[in-house]
């Protein structure tokens, strides 16, 4: 328990880099798939820093569901572990997350975004969004747009995020398919990655012969492989 901000899981050792990861709307870092995504990057050599949203951390205490609060609060908890975790070691700390943990990865990497959503919580924090640098951004299942709403794309801050970011991404995901995705005019720096089959959760149908484990595996494998090609110092 860190005082002021909830609970931190520190999985692995930073072999090749550090990440700061953020869970999803309607489950925390303990749900099957954080945690089986979290030892997956950890054994890739990724040191992974699991957080829950203050709103999150209340649903646990309360047994209670609730939706997660405005987005510039909540933003503004992923900055604030950003900016106390960042300083601990040389590595690079990135971002990232799964769907809207992801999300607000990339906003917080978007300087102009973070900046808005800061003035607009009203933080007095000394250290907004805006003065804080992210090296890189990584997202298990972007929510491009809202399942079966596929015109409220949720795209319009990425052109003022410079990083590089990766996105790994289910076939099927109601988020955002294949098919559709294909058809968004990304930035230059994103590089997406599809797993085959895949939802949401990347759980593939029965029927496609493939493994869940796999596809959480394999997703970690291409994460590290592109932290380790985007700012991971020489020699590590």
């Amino acid at each position: 328990m860190v005082e002021g901000f909830g609970a931190l899981s520190v999985t692995g050792k930073a072999h090749i880099g550090r990440l700061l990861w953020a869970h999803g709307a309607g489950a925390g870092h303990q749900s099957v798939f954080m945690q089986h995504m979290i030892s997956a990057l950890a054994a890739q050599g990724i040191q992974v820093f699991a957080i829950d949203f203050p709103y999150m951390q209340q649903m646990m205490e309360q047994g209670k569901r609730r939706p997660p609060p405005p987005v510039a609060k909540t933003l503004e908890h992923f900055a604030a572990w950003h900016g106390l975790l960042e300083p601990l070691a040389d590595l690079p700390l990135w971002a990232g997350g799964k769907s809207m943990g992801g999300r607000i990865a990339t906003m917080f990497a978007s300087t102009a975004f973070a900046s808005t959503a800061f003035a607009s919580s009203g933080s007095t924090s000394t250290e907004s969004a805006s003065q804080q640098v992210c090296p890189g951004v990584i997202v298990a299942g972007y929510p491009f747009h809202p399942p079966k709403v596929p015109d409220k794309l949720r795209l319009s801050h990425w052109p003022d995020i410079h990083c590089p970011l990766l996105v790994l991404q289910g076939e099927r995901d109601p988020f955002g398919t294949r098919e559709e995705v294909s058809g968004y005019l990304l930035t230059a720096q994103t590089r997406l990655e599809w797993l085959t089959d895949g939802d949401h959760d990347f759980k593939p149908r029965r029927a496609s012969g493939l493994k869940h484990e796999f596809l959480i595996d394999e997703a970690a494998t291409l994460a590290a492989s592109f932290v380790r090609a985007h700012g991971t110092p020489s020699g590590m």
